[in-house]
């Protein structure tokens, strides 16, 4: 009933607006269509590691401050975040951007699957260069109404570092940089168009590495410790405890480093660690006893276990009423269709994924994405809670392409990637106008937030004097911790 009411609300609140008022919205976006995609384009060229994404944030910042923004740069001491402000008062609308690559997802903009032959192997699969650009259209299309005296308040932009697994928002929420904030926006590219109130998975992450002696394998090996047994013993001791932990939980693990040589004893192994579950008190139930399973390994094996905390993310806090905003404006603008060359690109490309695959015909609609729970993890979701959030996914691959892989970085550098981009960053633009002309849905909004807040207040998943961890994309380091 109170999804129902809201919406019904917001619905009745749009349509008492003119909507000529939000034309020149879209006119200043597409007279940034052509310089954009040379930047999104730029940040797919550069896929920079989490914290590490000196040439793209810089891009981004950088024409922020052209178009008459206000930088605080290397803000939550995070070097490639920043926030960048327009205008004045109330409201202040914070719209939310990514530019962060993935490892080992390297590949040219073509369907099948090639790696690029330079740069640094990562790849733009989760599509962040199209979110940091898009965003950057809206925001500086919302400071043009400003200028122009059809808006009054503030539009903020907020540069997020290292989303894949760095939680910058969540050490950005900390430093109180959303204190101001009536309401958060944000977007993600997608395979199809969504929008709704979903919650997601809240997660902690660590890096175990383990510090043994090293001997000769076949002369010596008595002599030796194995630093990569324990990180296997950890490893096995994590697959057992699946069995016996709540239904949603996920448990993932990679091996950074191991050993070189076979003849070696491995006097070093490093392991990169998630637990997840829906529910952000389960996890913390859950750290310890995978934490548990690296003690074991170093315990078994004679070894020295080194903790280095990456912090967490919390579920999103969903809300009622900023869905009914974004998706009102969603259903009106979204035009995607395909053209010749990129249908063919998407049906050839289309041939590599396995699985029942959505039409084609998919970009046309736009998704009821209400209730239920992503099986994902965000740092957005430490934003959700302290401000009223809601955001939406815009097609920017081609239907059925998975996420966090090689042909979501093909669809990325390509035309596809581009329309979608440009359609994010009409929604985000006329959302904000929406809440911006429409005091009430604020207010709403924010009775929402409180209702769902309720007595549990944000209770971050981190350490209390963690320090954001800016080498977290570097290679495993043998000798942390003095060995």
């Amino acid at each position: 009933m109170m999804r129902m009411t809201c919406f019904v609300a917001v619905m009745l609140a749009i349509t008492a607006q003119a909507q000529a008022g939000k034309e020149d919205l879209k006119r200043s976006v597409q007279s940034m269509a052509e310089e954009s995609w040379s930047m999104a384009r730029s940040i797919w060229e550069f896929a920079e590691p989490g914290y590490l994404e000196t040439r793209s944030s810089a891009l981004i910042a950088e024409r922020l401050e052209k178009a008459g923004f206000k930088l605080a740069r290397g803000v939550a001491g995070i070097p490639t975040a920043f926030t960048a402000t327009y205008g004045s008062g109330k409201p202040v609308i914070a719209i939310l951007g990514e530019y962060d690559a993935l490892p080992e997802l390297s590949q040219e903009a073509v369907p099948v699957r090639q790696p690029r032959t330079q740069g640094n192997g990562y790849g733009q699969a989760c599509g962040h260069h199209l979110f940091g650009v898009g965003s950057m259209v809206a925001a500086i299309a919302v400071a043009d109404e400003i200028r122009a005296g059809r808006l009054s308040g503030t539009i903020r932009y907020y540069g997020c570092p290292a989303e894949e697994g760095g939680a910058a928002k969540a050490f950005m929420v900390r430093a109180g940089l959303f204190s101001d904030v009536d309401c958060a926006l944000h977007w993600h590219p997608g395979s199809r168009n969504s929008v709704g109130d979903p919650s997601c998975l809240a997660r902690i992450a660590v890096r175990f590495r383990f510090h043994g002696t090293a001997a000769h394998a076949a002369g010596s090996p008595e002599r030796g410790r194995s630093a990569l047994d324990a990180l296997l013993l950890a490893i096995h001791g994590v697959e057992l405890m699946r069995e016996h932990t709540p239904t949603g939980t996920r448990l993932h693990h990679t091996i950074l480093s191991g050993g070189g040589a076979a003849n070696v004893v491995p006097e070093f192994a490093e392991g990169f660690f998630y637990v997840r579950h829906p529910q952000s008190d389960v996890v913390r139930e859950l750290y310890p006893r995978l934490l548990k399973c690296a003690q074991a390994g170093a315990l078994a094996t004679e070894t020295r276990l080194e903790v280095v905390p990456l912090g967490g993310t919390l579920e999103l806090l969903p809300n009622s009423v900023l869905p009914g905003v974004i998706r009102a404006n969603f259903k009106s603008l979204n035009k995607l269709r395909y053209d010749d060359a990129e249908t063919r690109f998407a049906v050839r490309l289309r041939e590599s994924i396995s699985g029942k695959i959505p039409p084609m015909e998919d970009i046309t609609t736009v998704y009821d994405n209400n209730g239920g729970t992503t099986m994902g993890s965000t740092d957005v979701g430490d934003v959700s809670w302290v401000v009223p959030t809601a955001g939406f996914s815009a097609a920017c691959w081609a239907p059925g392409t998975p996420g966090h892989s090689w042909q979501a970085v093909a669809c990325g550098g390509t035309t596809i990637g581009r329309k979608g981009m440009l359609l994010a960053a009409d929604i985000l633009a006329a959302s904000a106008w929406d809440l911006i002309k429409n005091p009430a849905l604020l207010e709403q909004a924010k009775v929402d937030f409180k209702r769902r807040l309720g007595e549990s207040g944000y209770r971050p998943l981190m350490e209390k004097d963690q320090k954001p961890p800016l080498e977290y994309r570097l290679p495993a380091r043998r000798n942390a911790g003095g060995e």
